[in-house]
């Protein structure tokens, strides 16, 4: 299969992965001889997340920093600041917040849901919904309950699910890269 940058898919799926472990790798060559945790990979995939979302904005906030915030118990451990510390995406500065209450969730640009919130998944996604954030999680189903990406575990292998309706319905493009590289179901794909 060819993707759209006329790349063979797996090429494009082999740069991203490449890309989340060479980052991971770098951010943890002393401290993790024996390759990177689950949670050093997918925080390594919450950054590469950010380069193929297009958020809606106005010209003053697409010149801010793009947020990744935590809400509930933090399980990286330090690995997200150790991935994004001095990085940049289109120029912008990304920062990191670890935030308790849904309400905060508002200026995030990407929204970690922690295993710690899995009794209130409807309550947030039905919250954050139109205010153009990536929800992400690693709890079951997150997806199919109106989140828009899932992080599974194969084994040892981190792979992820993404939900285009939900993406959609709060106004984000995903870039047709990611997708390709995601596990998306049948009816969880948008409609031409």
């Amino acid at each position: 299969m060819w993707g759209s940058s006329g790349m063979p898919r797996r090429t494009i799926g082999t740069s991203l992965l490449a890309v989340a472990m060479l980052v991971c790798a770098r951010a943890h060559a002393d401290d993790a001889p024996q390759g990177p945790s689950e949670y050093q990979v997918k925080a390594a995939f919450l950054y590469n997340f950010v380069k193929f979302i297009d958020w809606p904005a106005t010209p003053a906030e697409q010149m801010g920093p793009i947020e990744l915030c935590v809400l509930g118990k933090d399980p990286f451990g330090g690995a997200l600041e150790r991935v994004v510390d001095g990085k940049t995406v289109n120029g912008r500065p990304l920062t990191i917040r670890r935030i308790g209450d849904i309400a905060a969730a508002r200026s995030c640009h990407v929204l970690f849901v922690s295993a710690s919130e899995a009794g209130r998944v409807r309550e947030i996604t039905k919250a954050v919904h139109t205010w153009s954030v990536l929800t992400v999680s690693e709890i079951d189903r997150f997806s199919e309950r109106g989140g828009i990406v899932t992080f599974l575990m194969e084994g040892q292998r981190v792979r992820f699910q993404i939900n285009p309706k939900a993406a959609a319905s709060a106004g984000l493009k995903i870039s047709s890269k990611l997708l390709q590289l995601a596990v998306v179901r049948p009816e969880d794909k948008e409609k031409d």
